[in-house]
C-alpha cells in the first residue's frame, strides 16, 4: 500500500493514543514528532476531532488485519502469543478505547474492532480450553477474558511470559469449573 503524506501523522498519533490515550493527542506534540509545523496538521485534518476519527478508522483496518493473522494461529502458545506481542501497539490503543468507553465513538470503535478478532480467535480458544462441545460457554469466557485482559495489560507487562501465565490461569479456571460441574 502506498504511503500518503498523512501517514506519518496517523502512525505517530496512533502510538501516542496507544500509550497515553486521547489526552495525549496534542497538536504541538504531534507536529514536533512528525517534524512539521502545526499548520501542516490543520491542512490535513482540520482539527483534532477529524484526526481522531482517522485514527479510529486506521484502528479498524488494523483490527481486520489482526483477525486474518489470528485465523492462521494453530495454538495459543506460541502462535497467538507471538501475534499479540507483534500487535502490542494495537492492543494498547484498544485498551484506551475500552478505558474511555464513556465516549460513544470510542465505545463503538472498541466493539467494532473486537468483533472480527473475537470471531477469528473463537475456534483456537474453544480448542485450547477443551470446550469444543460448549462453544457458547467458550464465547462467554472469551468475552470475560478480553474484558479482564484490558484491565490488566500494560506496556510493560505485555510480554511472552505474562501472556503464558495469563492464559494458564484462564485454563485453570475452566478446568476448575468443569470439575465442579
Amino acid at each position: 500500500m502506498k504511503e500518503t503524506i498523512k501517514d506519518p501523522w496517523i502512525k505517530i498519533g496512533y502510538d501516542i493514543f496507544a500509550n497515553e490515550g486521547p489526552k495525549g493527542l496534542k497538536i504541538e506534540l504531534l507536529a514536533r514528532k512528525v517534524a512539521k509545523n502545526k499548520s501542516s496538521f490543520y491542512h490535513h485534518f482540520a482539527d483534532i476531532e477529524v484526526f481522531t476519527d482517522q485514527l479510529l478508522a486506521y484502528h479498524l483496518t488494523q483490527s481486520k488485519a489482526i483477525a486474518v493473522d489470528a485465523m492462521n494461529c494453530k495454538a495459543i502458545d506460541p502462535d497467538l502469543i507471538h501475534l499479540l506481542i507483534k500487535v502490542k501497539t494495537d492492543i494498547l490503543f484498544n485498551r484506551h478505547l475500552r478505558i474511555h468507553r464513556d465516549n460513544p465513538v470510542f465505545k463503538k470503535c472498541f466493539i467494532e474492532a473486537n468483533r472480527p478478532v473475537e470471531e477469528a480467535l473463537l475456534p483456537i480458544w474453544t480448542a485450547a480450553l477443551g470446550l469444543n462441545t460448549k462453544k457458547n460457554l467458550a464465547k462467554i469466557i472469551l468475552n470475560l477474558t478480553i474484558e479482564n485482559f484490558y484491565l490488566q495489560v500494560t506496556d510493560t507487562n505485555l510480554t511472552y511470559e505474562w501472556l503464558v501465565s495469563y492464559f494458564d490461569e484462564i485454563k485453570k479456571m475452566v478446568v476448575a469449573m468443569e470439575i465442579s460441574n
